[in-house]
């Protein structure tokens, strides 16, 4: 059915390549990317698929990217690499015509600031050449998104209160480790906090605001106030939206390093001079650190991720939570990656498809919940990501 370069061969490129490579029907042509060409030709080694190609391409740079996507012609990319490279790989689509997806919105590598306009600038762009770019398609943001417009379809004339939930149980019998990149995660966690409540952002400290919540089969947990980028896009999107906050699980031991991180100086991600040399901290830090490609096969427990809504249906309030639950080991036995990148790289595939199999394309530059969710649940059901449904319980918040 189609061609698929997919960019970036860490944690969740190794999940999306598993997961295209299990629906031949529809990625019929596959390259895996990446600056290390090594870490490509394993992941194919470890499917067993020797028709899979791989290639070396630093995506900082927009000629290596267009030399490459003209030389093997693919229908879209996946971009799983670094969010700083998400604006020169969409230039590099521009300039050859490739439809493009990824799982998490530009950020500039000097500042840690989370927000779409980068992206949305390239609208325009995009129309005229007749290409779709999806943007968010793992599962928060992703997921979250499709599950709140499946909710605003099928349950809800009116979305009034929207609490994303993040709760992973697992553990990797680590001292400190981060579940993705620990440059970005470092980053995300240690900025201030912010959600949106009656048409405005309200800016908090960095978790300053959580509160005990209960997640299926894993039970209570501290759960604390982030910003998210799919908050950003949401309320645009669905302006009925009063409030809408994303909340993520911690451990007391994960944030005393993280407090000892910060103290530190390990968690600025400026320049300082080191022996007549220039290094980021952060970026040293994520050199010594437990690499998240290697924690899955002693990762146990579950990750459970969902969205809690509260709204109008027909005249009538009601609540609506809607979830998954991952099982890192079930992860790791199917991709050899942990949960976390699983939630992250199945979506990704999915999208993908959706855009293949024609359902999912239209020009421009779009976020995942303005496209039509059913096609998109019906397969999160069949490729590892089961979803269930909790219609007017308590949902805490």
């Amino acid at each position: 059915m189609g061609k698929v370069l997919i960019i970036g061969a860490g944690g969740v490129g190794t999940v999306v390549a598993h997961k295209v490579a299990q629906n031949p029907d529809v990625f019929t042509e596959v390259m895996i990317a990446s600056r290390t060409k090594s870490k490509c030709d394993a992941i194919v080694k470890a499917i067993g698929n020797p028709h899979i190609r791989t290639a070396e391409v630093d995506a900082d740079h927009v000629d290596e990217l267009v030399e490459l996507m003209t030389s093997f012609r693919p229908d879209i990319v996946i971009n799983v690499a670094l969010p700083y490279q998400d604006l020169t790989i969409m230039e590099a689509c521009l300039k050859t015509g490739t439809n493009y997806l990824d799982t998490a919105n530009y950020e500039p590598k000097d500042v840690a600031h989370f927000e779409y306009s980068w992206q949305w600038a390239y609208k325009q762009r995009f129309e005229e050449a007749g290409l779709t770019a999806i943007l968010g398609c793992g599962f928060d943001p992703g997921v979250s998104g499709i599950y709140t417009a499946y909710a605003a379809k099928h349950h809800f004339d009116e979305i009034q209160y929207l609490d994303i939930v993040d709760c992973n149980a697992g553990n990797h019998h680590k001292a400190f480790a981060t579940n993705f990149n620990p440059e970005i995660n470092i980053r995300e966690i240690t900025q201030n906090g912010r959600y949106y409540e009656n048409g405005e952002w309200v800016t908090t400290r960095p978790m300053e605001i959580h509160k005990g919540l209960t997640y299926p089969n894993i039970g209570p947990r501290d759960s604390y106030l982030l910003y998210h980028e799919e908050l950003e896009s949401l309320v645009k999107n669905f302006p009925t939206i009063r409030r809408a906050r994303f909340w993520m699980t911690f451990g007391q031991e994960y944030l005393t390093h993280l407090r000892v991180i910060q103290n530190i100086g390990m968690a600025r991600i400026d320049e300082v001079k080191y022996q007549g040399m220039k290094i980021v901290p952060l970026q040293f830090l994520k050199a010594v650190l437990p690499n998240p490609q290697d924690l899955g096969e002693n990762y146990e427990g579950e990750t459970s991720i969902g969205c809690r809504i509260r709204g109008i249906k027909e005249g009538k309030e009601q609540t609506y939570y809607i979830y998954n639950n991952c099982s890192h080991q079930a992860a790791y036995k199917e991709t050899g990656m942990q949960g976390v990148s699983y939630t992250t790289g199945v979506p990704a595939m999915i999208g993908a498809m959706m855009f293949l199999k024609g359902l999912w394309k239209r020009p421009g530059v779009w976020n995942v919940e303005e496209f039509d969710p059913d096609p998109f649940m019906e397969q999160l059901n069949l490729q590892g990501l089961p979803w269930h449904e909790v219609f007017n319980g308590d949902l805490e918040l």
